[in-house]
């Protein structure tokens, strides 16, 4: 946490996302150590004031799915879509294998400067990519971004395990030993680690699938997290099902009950394959879920259902993916894109599309429920002081405003942010980090990322 104080004055709009859902008025928000102080109430002398009456203010958006090491491909026609997730995999991880120590900062920076330009407070990534020339402090590579953009980050320490000769296909560069594996996590967690109020920096053991992990991966990384009080994070129900059931007699959702993972400190990401029972079972067995809308699209196959998961009470949040996937890192975006999809199938599914403002609480609340965190999420008293501001007063708000909540799934957020705030900082405005020089980071992002790949953006 830092000691800034300031207020946010007469703020249009203030859509909390509380427990009540309620929208405020004119109103002022006074932020201090990183926290909510109050909301209305009395003025403080002496502290800072920023006029927000034009603005709509909403909660920071909790990004629960990414692979920021994949943005050196986006928009890279040799890299085209195969139509399979598998085929997919195996085109792009030779290339990925290229990586060397600095592509992990500077990818990192590109994906959390896109996340905070869009209103993204909290980021999680699943960073499973370690080549053996690479070194093991990638993750920390990654953290060292965080800290300079001032992201709340929570880091997926990820691993491939099963080699090629057991049915992976994943290079063999990029193949880790279970303990090696396990043993960085431990590292990491005693290094960066927090489960206090505000903390800034966490860590999860995310090993990447389970076609490309032996079960043994799974079930040690399990008890390590158990031990360490830490969540876990995985790929599921994203086109792997047919080949567990070749492999181990059981699509995914029952492969992973009969591992024993299960419980409410485990998500995954997409779970869009799965059918209407797999989906009430992973509800009973407390696993949550990272909705990824971007994806999606690009696969074409199956559209997650929300309606149902919803129904299963389980917890759910957005998540970006990785620029494989998704050439772009607008968490805002994802929210649109969510909400339009659900609409497109709602008829044949014979139920209607949640309503516009869940989307929201999707990339909010249900984020932090995913994340195991109390303190993001919403704007309440007592939470962190994250948060993002968009402009009201501009032609396309004209009409919009009878249901601020519902304009990220409605209208979209289309441009990027008046401000973004995180821990009571704010680390962008008015189209600037301020403090840092973001041409000279692209500059030497190219530089770094030309020296690895033929790399002309």
């Amino acid at each position: 946490m830092n000691d800034t104080s300031l207020c946010l004055r007469n703020i249009g709009y203030l859509v909390t996302c509380n427990d009540k859902q309620e929208i405020l008025r004119d109103i002022d928000l006074n932020v201090s150590d990183g926290l909510i102080k109050s909301i209305g109430g009395s003025r403080e002398d002496g502290i800072e004031e920023i006029d927000a009456s034009d603005w709509i203010v909403f909660p920071g958006l909790i990004n629960t799915h990414h692979h920021f090491f994949q943005a050196f491909i986006r928009n890279q026609p040799q890299f085209a879509w195969p139509n399979d997730v598998l085929t997919w995999i195996s085109r792009i991880y030779p290339l990925f294998s290229k990586l060397t120590e600095p592509c992990f900062y500077h990818t990192a920076l590109i994906c959390m400067a896109e996340l905070i330009k869009y209103g993204c407070t909290t980021a999680f990534d699943h960073q499973y990519c370690f080549p053996k020339h690479a070194g093991t402090r990638l993750v920390d590579r990654q953290i060292e971004a965080a800290r300079l953009l001032g992201m709340r980050f929570v880091a997926g320490r990820g691993a491939n395990t099963l080699p090629a000769s057991a049915g992976g296909n994943v290079p063999e560069q990029m193949i880790e030993s279970t303990k090696t594996f396990l043993n960085d996590v431990e590292r990491l967690v005693s290094l960066y680690h927090s489960n206090k109020l505000g903390a800034m920096e966490q860590i999860v053991v995310a090993p990447c699938q389970p076609v490309n992990c032996w079960p043994e991966t799974f079930i040690e990384s399990l008890g390590l997290a158990r031990d360490k009080a830490i969540q876990l994070h995985t790929h599921l129900g994203e086109g792997e099902s047919s080949v567990m059931a070749q492999r181990y007699g059981k699509r995914t959702v029952d492969w992973m009950e009969l591992q024993g993972l299960y419980g409410s400190d485990i998500w995954v990401a997409h779970a869009w394959e799965l059918d209407a029972r797999e989906i009430t079972h992973l509800g009973e067995l407390e696993i949550g879920v990272s909705h990824c809308p971007a994806p999606i699209f690009l696969v074409g196959e199956e559209i997650t259902d929300l309606p149902t998961m919803m129904a299963s009470d389980m917890r759910i949040g957005l998540g970006v993916d990785g620029c494989a996937s998704n050439d772009n890192s607008n968490l805002a975006e994802c929210i649109r894109n969510a909400y339009l999809l659900q609409c497109l199938v709602a008829s044949q599914r014979g139920h209607r599309a949640p309503d516009p403002s869940d989307y929201l609480s999707l990339a909010t609340r249900g984020g932090a429920a995913l994340l195991g965190r109390e303190d993001i999420g919403d704007l309440s008293v007592g939470k962190c002081a994250d948060l993002f501001a968009i402009r009201k007063d501009r032609l396309d708000m004209v009409g919009a405003l009878e249901a601020p909540q519902a304009i990220p799934a409605k209208l979209g957020l289309s441009g990027p942010t008046a401000l973004t705030m995180i821990d009571g900082r704010i680390v962008w405005r008015d189209g600037e980090f301020p403090g840092l020089d973001e041409s000279k980071l692209a500059f030497e992002a190219r530089v770094e990322l030309s020296r690895v790949l033929d790399f002309r953006g």
